[in-house]
């Protein structure tokens, strides 16, 4: 991209593992004097000497903060470490991420092909938005490859995907997806939130475009709203030229948190995939949950994929009890450690019922083909200790069919 030079020197943290990128990954590690912890510039100017730099400063993070700005790109470059690519951008949400880099690289009269069990808010642009620009979406089975090779026409343009899928934890085969791609010369964008930086890195398969809703596991405290895309050059220029004309850039002072956040994506992240997958076993033991989904139980239909693409299964565990959709009201309601709040990611355990919150939006005969059910319960798990966890969870399970009960008795 022109307006980061110093995207393309690849820094010091070349070769680096993944846990030293997110704490290093930006920075320049040469011996010098100035300050340590990344300033935050809080302002949406920058003065020139003359006219002749303020025309060279236009495609830089020294013009103005809708362009860019010194504190974004230091967040930004962290997150292209990490995902092993040539360049980032970071904008006001997750949402503002996929909007802007679909209205970037779509026009009038290009197709879509997408999952169809996606994140809730990204399924209602597809589906409602983009058609009134002309853009029209064909929603597939997630692993049914056949699918998708079907769904493509003359006039698509990109396939979208989402792995470990949002709630059902479905993993998509990025070989299969990336070889689908190239054989009808299209680009491929990935929504990675669930799996982030450390449990997968999607370009190594050749995915064009990694999406994060950095809301959730980048920043990992529930105190700032943000999104981050991604890519090649070519493919940023373009879209950082849209988010240019939309607005939608992140704040500087939300991006000096994010960076905050990122330096413990690592250790966060261990301690998350280890807490789930014992939250996830034991669940799939307990009499009153009818099914678990988390894409390291061996039990899982996509176990082998999983293994093969993650070093670990992620923080995010969904369940269904053995019930009624009210019974999983009950026992969303009756968790304690597990907070009643939509999101995820946080180093504070969530809890939240899909079909209420996340798949609002989407029609009740949508939500059975993505196999999201008035039972299920979606988790984001924290960093606490994990016995406390599972004890919360036991408690709250006491709830199924817990008012049937006293009314059977009275």
């Amino acid at each position: 991209m022109k307006r980061h030079k110093h995207d393309s020197e690849r820094h010091h943290s070349e070769g680096h593992h993944s846990e030293t990128k997110a704490v290093r990954g930006a920075a320049n590690l040469d011996k010098k004097n100035g300050p340590f912890a990344t300033p935050i510039y809080q302002t949406s100017t920058f003065e020139v000497t003359d006219n002749d730099e303020q025309v060279r400063a236009t495609h830089s993070d020294h013009f103005y903060t809708r362009y860019g700005n010194p504190t974004n790109t230091v967040a930004e470059k962290t997150i292209a470490e990490l995902e092993g690519v040539d360049a980032a951008l970071t904008f006001a949400s997750g949402m503002g991420a996929v909007t802007t880099t679909l209205m970037a690289l779509l026009k009038s009269g290009d197709h879509v092909v997408a999952q169809r069990d996606i994140y809730g808010g990204v399924n209602k642009f597809l589906s409602q938005w983009l058609p009134k620009m002309g853009i029209e979406t064909t929603f597939v089975d997630t692993t049914k490859y056949e699918q998708h090779a079907r769904a493509i026409r003359p006039n698509t343009k990109l396939l979208y995907i989402e792995s470990p899928t949002n709630p059902t934890l479905r993993v998509v085969d990025f070989k299969k997806v990336v070889d689908m791609a190239r054989q009808h010369n299209l680009l491929t964008m990935i929504d990675a939130t669930f799996g982030t930086p450390i449990n997968q890195h999607p370009a190594e398969y050749g995915i064009d475009l990694v999406m994060h809703s950095g809301t959730k596991y980048l920043s990992g405290h529930s105190d700032l709203i943000c999104g981050a895309v991604c890519g090649r050059h070519e493919l940023m220029e373009k879209i950082w030229e849209t988010r240019t004309t939309l607005g939608n850039c992140m704040d500087p002072h939300a991006s000096w948190a994010l960076v905050r956040g990122l330096k413990t994506l690592a250790v966060r992240v261990a301690r998350q995939n280890e807490n789930a997958r014992r939250v996830a076993e034991f669940l799939l033991e307990h009499a009153k949950v009818r099914s678990v989904n988390y894409p390291f139980l061996k039990n899982h239909p996509q176990y082998d994929v999983a293994r093969a693409q993650m070093s670990g299964g992620g923080g995010m565990v969904s369940f269904e009890v053995e019930g009624t959709g009210e019974d999983a009201r009950r026992v969303s309601e009756a968790m304690r450690l597990f907070t009643l709040a939509p999101s995820l990611g946080s180093v504070e355990s969530l809890v939240s019922i899909p079909v209420l919150t996340s798949h609002a939006m989407i029609p009740a005969e949508e939500r059975a083909k993505m196999g999201v059910t008035e039972q299920m319960i979606r988790l984001s798990v924290g960093i606490e200790n994990a016995e406390d966890l599972i004890a919360d969870l036991e408690r709250a399970l006491e709830a199924v069919g817990a008012r049937e009960s006293v009314g059977v008795a009275g």
